[in-house]
């Protein structure tokens, strides 16, 4: 888990870098955010088709991907916009996955319509059966939007509740407006309970737990096939995206910092295998990036492709 956390977290810094450096136009990730999202990642039932997981993610999920087994210089094509991109072929920007060997439906740019989207995945695994659920997130701030309130009257229907893990990540910010003059329910899973639903709260900086509550609740909508809200409380360490700096903000608390202090406390490993580790990825990320430099760009005139399925890639599911 931490080899995990740590690539997620120098792959969020070499994008960032990039950025600055003028070899790609905007950023936008989840520093902070690893040891929930790494959790999440090793815990999805990963495939393709109604008997896997459904994901619905944000634009802070890298860490989900990573955990799954993405590649990280796949990310580096994705913020190049090279053509080499497997995620968009080059033609969005950070953060903005999508695998459909995997399950992963495509991240959008506007905020929270994943929710309304996932009722779909949802109710279409209900009438299949077995164990795949559908997953989404999104961000505190975004709650606000209707699509999060369809998201929940929809998924708590009597007798035809959804297999569905809606996920609320909180890191007390949408962009620079704190959650606490935004948020009337507190916390914002127990907008859950009058429909029914399970709910949790679960510190996302502490990657055992954020394990721990992510199964139970994985386990829960297995077996009954019913929704739950949980919400993880988190940290934001580089502000909203590279329109606000990116700037590291010292004040949060850094899960990745703490859980190798914890690792060397234990004995499981010492800071100086970890520091040795961090090196050696962070040149291999910066080789990795120097490679996708070279890589070609999409030419002009294939603006139009990939824009309109050219079979019924549905049916084939």
């Amino acid at each position: 888990m931490h080899d995990l956390m740590l690539t997620s977290r120098l792959l969020e810094e070499r994008l960032i870098r990039m950025q600055r450096q003028g070899d790609g136009y905007f950023w936008i990730g989840g520093p902070g955010e690893e040891a929930f999202n790494v959790a999440l990642g090793l815990l999805v039932k990963k495939g393709r088709g109604l008997d896997y997981d459904f994901l619905h993610l944000h634009y802070r999920s890298s860490p989900t991907l990573v955990a799954m087994g993405a590649d990280p210089v796949d990310s580096l094509r994705l913020m190049a916009n090279t053509k080499t991109d497997p995620y968009t072929r080059g033609r969005n920007f950070a953060g903005h996955y999508s695998v459909r060997a995997w399950n992963v439906c495509p991240v959008s740019s506007p905020i929270e319509v994943q929710y309304s989207i996932a009722i779909g995945t949802a109710m279409a695994q209900k009438r299949h059966g077995g164990e795949g659920i559908t997953i989404v997130q999104g961000g505190d701030a975004g709650t606000a939007e209707g699509d999060f309130a369809t998201c929940l009257v929809w998924s708590a229907r009597p007798g035809n509740e959804l297999p569905i893990l809606i996920i609320v990540a909180n890191n007390q910010y949408g962009i620079s407006t704190h959650a606490s003059t935004q948020q009337g329910a507190d916390p914002i899973a127990s907008r859950g309970e009058p429909f029914g639903m399970r709910t949790a709260v679960v510190d996302g900086n502490d990657p055992v737990a954020s394990y721990l509550q992510i199964k139970d609740a994985m386990d829960y909508i297995r077996t009954e096939r019913k929704p739950f809200v949980l919400e993880a409380r988190l940290s934001r360490l580089h502000g909203h995206s590279s329109s606000s700096g990116a700037n590291r903000v010292t004040e949060e608390p850094d899960c990745l910092a703490d859980f190798e202090r914890q690792l060397n406390a234990w004995g499981l490993r010492p800071q100086a295998e970890s520091d040795a580790m961090r090196e050696r990825q962070e040149q291999a990320l910066l080789e990795a990036t120097r490679e996708v430099l070279k890589e070609p760009k999409p030419d002009p005139t294939e603006i139009w492709d990939y824009m309109y399925a050219e079979r019924n890639i549905v049916a084939e599911d």
